[in-house]
C-alpha cells in the first residue's frame, strides 16, 4: 500500500517493501526529517537542544515503530520524552506540559491493525499545518540529515505520569460536575478495541464516579477484535453487551482515544455525528460562542447552535482545520462528526476523554436516559461510501465533471466539493487518512441520503467514462 502523506501524518502498512509502505527505511527517512525541521525551527529561537515527545497506541507494530523513531531522534541530537501506551490527546498535552518543541504519535488512528503512522505535532501540542508539512516532506525528499556526535545524543526519558495528569486537567474543568455523575451511579460498557483506550478510559470513569464499569475488548493487545473505526457495524457486540447487562449506555473509543462513540440503553447507537452535537448543546447551556465542525459533518450542529442565539462556522476536513477556524471564530467548541471533540478550554486536539466527561455530565443533568436525551435532537441520516483510488483516476477532473453537472446548485469547494439541495447536501472529497475517495451525504431519511450517494457514484462513473 503506498504510503500517505497528509495534514493527518505519515500513514502506511507494515510489511510492504520499497516506498510501498511504512517500512523501517520510511520511517527513518520521515523521523529525521521531522527531527531536523523541529531543530531548525529551535535554532531559529536560539534554543540549543530540542526535545520531543512520542506516546503509542497499543497495536502490534507499535514497539518496533516507536525504537526506530526514538533512535532515529536521539542520532540527531534531540531528547525524547517517551510517554509508552498513550492516548493521542494525551501526548498533545505531554508536549505543552512537558514545553517541548514537538510530539509524535504513532498510531493510524482508525486504520486496521497492520496500518502504523506518525503525526505530528508542533510546539503548541497541535498539529503541524500543510505548510509545515510540506516543509517536513521536502526535507524528506533532499534527505540532507545532520547528526549528532557521541557527546552531543539526545536523552530518552520514559514518562507515564500523564495518563493521571491527563485526567486531573479534566476533573478540574468547571463543566465537568463528579458529584452529578456520582449521583446517576451509572453503569457503562466499553469498548477499547484491545487498545490503549483499555487503560485510560477505566481509569477516568473510575474518577468521575461511575459505579459500575463493564469491559469489552480492554486489553491494550493491539489485536483488534473488530475493525478499528467505531462505526455501527463494527460495534454490534457492544450493543448486545449494553442490553444483556442493563446498562445505562456503552462508550466506544479508537485505537488512539481521540473519537468517541455512544451506544444508548436500548443497544441503539446514540450516533457518532451526535456525539459532537450533544457536548455542544450542553456546552451552549452553559457558555455562549461560536461553534465548528468539518464541511461532512450534520447539519444538526448548526440548528442547535443558531437556536442558541450563537453563530456556526464550517471548515474543511481534518483535525488542523478545524482547530484553524476555531481560533479564527473564538468558538467555545467545535470538532469533527466522526465522534472527534475539541474543547478548546482543555487543548486544541480532538479528545474522547474529554468528550466522555463533558457526555456523562450533560446525561446526569438531563435526569433522564440516554436515548430520551438523543430524542431532543433533529434526527438527520448521513450515509458514508468510499471508492478505491486507482493509478488512472484523476481526482481533480472527476471534481471538474460534478462541478460542471450540478453548477445550477450551491457548491462549497474548499475541500473537494460539498452540494447543497435545500436541506440536503453530499460531499465528495479525497481521504487523508485512506486511498480513497469519500462521498458523505445527508437528509431528512435513510433513504434520501442513499439516494443521493447512490446518484453521485452514479454521475461520477459517467464523468469517468468521458474524461
Amino acid at each position: 500500500m503506498t504510503l500517505i502523506k497528509s495534514i493527518s501524518g505519515i500513514r502506511g502498512t507494515i510489511g510492504s517493501n520499497g516506498d510501498d509502505g511504512l517500512s523501517p527505511t520510511e520511517i527513518v527517512k520521515f523521523a529525521s526529517a521531522y527531527g531536523t525541521w523541529v531543530k531548525r525551527n529551535q535554532k531559529e529561537k536560539g534554543k540549543k537542544k530540542p526535545k520531543i515527545v512520542i506516546g503509542r497506541d497499543a497495536r502490534l507494530s507499535g514497539p518496533f515503530v516507536r525504537n526506530i523513531i526514538a533512535g532515529t531522534l536521539q542520532g540527531l541530537g534531540i531528547d525524547v520524552t517517551d510517554l509508552g501506551l498513550a492516548s493521542t490527546p494525551t501526548v498533545e498535552i505531554a508536549v505543552t506540559g512537558e514545553s517541548a518543541d514537538g510530539g509524535i504519535i504513532i498510531t493510524a488512528s482508525h486504520n486496521p491493525k497492520n496500518w502504523n503512522a506518525l503525526k505530528l505535532l508542533n510546539s503548541k501540542g497541535e498539529f503541524i499545518s500543510e505548510a509545515e508539512g510540506k516543509d517536513v516532506l521536502n526535507i524528506a525528499r533532499i534527505g540532507k540529515f545532520e547528526w549528532a556526535t557521541v557527546n552531543q545524543l539526545g536523552i530518552i526519558k520514559e514518562d507515564d505520569t500523564y495518563l493521571q495528569k491527563h485526567i486531573d486537567l479534566i476533573l478540574a474543568l468547571p463543566l465537568v460536575d463528579v458529584k452529578a455523575i456520582k449521583e446517576r451511579k451509572f453503569k457503562i460498557v466499553l469498548d477499547a478495541v484491545n487498545s490503549v483506550g483499555g487503560i485510560i478510559v477505566p481509569a477516568l470513569l473510575k474518577q468521575l464516579g461511575v459505579a459500575e464499569i463493564v469491559p469489552l475488548f480492554c486489553e491494550p493487545t493491539g489485536d483488534f477484535k473488530h475493525e478499528a473505526e467505531p462505526l455501527p457495524e463494527n460495534l454490534t457486540e457492544l450493543s448486545k453487551t449494553v442490553e444483556r447487562n442493563n446498562a445505562h449506555l456503552g462508550f466506544a473509543v479508537d485505537p488512539d482515544v481521540d473519537r468517541l462513540a455512544i451506544v444508548c440503553e436500548d443497544g441503539e447507537m446514540f450516533g457518532e455525528e451526535y456525539t459532537l452535537v450533544a457536548v455542544a448543546d450542553y456546552i451552549l447551556k452553559n457558555k455562549k460562542g461560536s461553534t465548528v465542525s468539518n464541511l461532512s459533518s450534520t447539519r444538526a450542529l448548526k440548528e442547535i447552535t443558531v437556536k442558541a442565539g450563537c453563530e456556526y462556522f464550517p471548515s474543511a476536513v481534518g483535525e488542523v482545520n478545524v482547530v484553524e477556524a476555531m481560533k479564527e471564530h473564538n468558538a467555545v467548541i467545535g470538532g469533527e462528526g466522526n465522534g472527534g471533540i475539541i474543547y478548546p478550554e482543555l487543548h486544541y486536539g480532538r479528545d474522547a476523554l474529554v468528550g466522555i466527561a463533558l457526555f456523562l455530565t450533560h446525561l446526569s443533568k438531563f435526569g433522564k436516559s440516554c436515548s430520551m436525551l438523543r430524542s431532543q435532537y433533529p434526527n438527520y441520516y448521513i450515509t458514508k461510501n468510499k471508492i478505491e483510488l486507482s493509478p488512472d483516476l484523476n481526482v481533480d477532473k472527476v471534481l471538474i465533471g460534478i462541478k460542471d453537472k450540478y453548477k445550477k446548485y450551491i457548491a462549497d469547494t474548499r475541500d473537494g466539493i460539498k452540494l447543497q439541495f435545500d436541506k440536503d447536501w453530499i460531499h465528495l472529497r479525497r481521504s487523508n487518512t485512506e486511498p480513497i475517495i469519500r462521498i458523505i451525504a445527508e437528509g431528512d431519511s435513510r433513504t434520501t441520503a442513499d439516494n443521493l450517494a447512490e446518484k453521485l457514484m452514479q454521475d461520477i462513473s459517467e464523468v469517468m467514462k468521458n474524461r
